[in-house]
């Protein structure tokens, strides 16, 4: 029985490292370090989007304006979307990740030009 959960725990082994490679080509992470810090700044950088919104919300007195809970919240996403991109390269500046936060905004900036 031992012998079994070796091998689902070596199988598991190998799908964890195949999935982590495929993160670290999707992202051009250097190493798995990168990658965590990547993560993080893309997880900080979220967060303190959202918390950072609801006093500019405030500051210009939006929600005073809007009575409809869902043009609300269509007003904070938009608020949010230009924080969020500021936050990522003030925070990937704070990590050492300048450079590659300065390159992923210009690349995803691209995108939507396309478009």
């Amino acid at each position: 029985m031992s012998k079994d959960w070796y091998t689902v725990f070596k199988i598991l082994k190998i799908i964890r490292e195949d999935m982590i490679n495929k993160l670290k080509k999707i992202f051009k992470a250097t190493s798995n370090w990168h990658l965590f810090i990547i993560f993080l700044v893309f997880g900080i950088s979220g967060s303190l989007s959202v918390i950072v919104s609801e006093p500019i919300i405030r500051l210009f007195k939006i929600n005073e304006l809007i009575d409809h809970y869902i043009f609300y919240i269509m007003i904070r996403i938009l608020i949010i979307f230009p924080v969020y991109q500021i936050l990522l390269l003030f925070v990937g500046t704070l990590f050492g990740q300048y450079k590659y936060f300065l390159d992923f905004e210009k690349k995803m900036l691209m995108r939507f030009k396309k478009k």
